[in-house]
């Protein structure tokens, strides 16, 4: 039975890795299988955020437009979220690095 798992997050859009161990307690081929599958993953993540920038900049765009108040608080809303998402994408991205800088420990 593996000791991890993929999650799909509907927020980011990509699968999140899901320990149901302690990293440690992963077997090298374990560490291996999963770095793998996430190595795939990650590489998709700056298509998502390009994604997401382009819908904020239409976002912005529609936002620069607006005139009714309600609705450039429910566009700025929106950007904030998409911004948001995108921070986490980051880390998520930057996830790899933490990893790799652990198994040369």
């Amino acid at each position: 039975m593996k000791r991890y798992r993929f999650d799909w997050n509907e927020r980011l859009q990509i699968h999140t890795p899901v320990l149901l161990c302690e990293w440690e307690q992963l077997s090298i081929q374990e560490q291996n299988s999963l770095l793998m599958d996430w190595e795939v993953i990650r590489g998709r993540i700056p298509d998502r955020i390009f994604e997401l920038e382009r819908v904020i900049i239409i976002k912005q765009q529609a936002l620069y437009e607006e005139n009714c108040f309600e609705e450039s608080c429910r566009l700025n809303s929106e950007i904030a979220e998409l911004a948001s998402a995108i921070n986490d994408l980051h880390i998520w991205y930057r996830t790899q690095q933490d990893v790799d800088a652990k198994l040369h420990q």
